[in-house]
């Protein structure tokens, strides 16, 4: 934790409020949305990044791709995700869809991934 003029601000608050914009606000949006999709989803601060988990266990996180430094969803279980748009490269578990933080973010298409992979911990393919 760190102490800011009499607000303690935790290691996650300190994360979006440390980026430089867009991503900033992008970040900022992206938690909102995952966030606002589930009432089971909580955050947590594993591996140095902001985390979300479902039922305790490790969902989706935030983080900015090396290459041009642009936020991205990392999805934990994306390997049984079917969505196009998803990334997987040398990664054996996980996908990731990027986001263009100088354009729209794809609201929708975020939900419907974020639902299908809610779907695995409710239906049990990935054990809760």
């Amino acid at each position: 934790m760190f102490f800011n003029s009499k607000i303690m601000i935790n290691e996650i608050d300190h994360f979006y409020l440390d980026q430089d914009e867009p991503n900033k606000s992008c970040l900022l949006a992206l938690k909102s949305i995952i966030l606002s999709t589930d009432s089971e989803i909580t955050t947590a601060w594993k591996y140095k990044l902001p985390f979300f988990c479902f039922r305790g266990k490790m969902f989706c996180y935030l983080w900015r791709n090396k290459k041009d430094n642009t936020p991205y969803i990392g999805f934990v279980e994306g390997k049984h995700l079917n969505f196009p748009e998803l990334i997987q490269e040398k990664r054996k578990r996980m996908k990731i869809l990027n986001v263009n933080p100088n354009e729209d973010i794809p609201i929708i298409l975020i939900q419907e991934i974020l639902v299908s992979a809610i779907a695995l911990y409710k239906n049990g393919t990935i054990k809760t």
